[in-house]
């Protein structure tokens, strides 16, 4: 059964930092191009952070770049978010998801989900204050 379990979200005022992790299992973990995709309360999904199943490619949305990094461990099966100078723009529900076969990994972070169908966490709320 494949699982993704985010932690490490919290409160934080705005210029601080956190830092969230996904644990997953029930997959081949490094087969795989992972996300990090964030909804803030009544927007739609929006992809922020990928990264190739070896870790070798990586992207960011504008909204985000130059703050935050993603990072993967593929002999733990873990996939972080370092999340630094955070907005009060941030506040959200953080997902960790994986990025499935529906075309390559970049043509997939260009577009937004649409719905969390396939292999999504439960997401962890970070809430920044002003």
């Amino acid at each position: 059964q494949v699982q993704l379990v985010e932690s490490g979200g919290g409160s934080a005022q705005s210029g601080g930092s956190l830092r969230l992790s996904c644990a997953t299992s029930g997959f081949t973990f490094r087969d795989y191009a992972m996300n990090w995709v964030r909804q803030a309360p009544g927007m739609t999904l929006e992809r922020i952070a990928v990264i190739s199943s070896d870790g070798n490619q990586i992207g960011y949305a504008d909204s985000v770049k130059g703050r935050f990094t993603i990072s993967r461990d593929n002999d733990k099966g873990t996939l972080d978010l370092q999340m630094d100078s955070l907005k009060p723009e941030d506040t959200a529900m953080y997902y960790c998801q994986v990025i499935g076969p529906d075309g390559s990994m970049w043509d997939q972070f260009r577009r937004p989900p649409r719905d969390k169908r396939g292999w999504w966490g439960q997401g962890t709320q970070v809430t920044v204050s002003s």
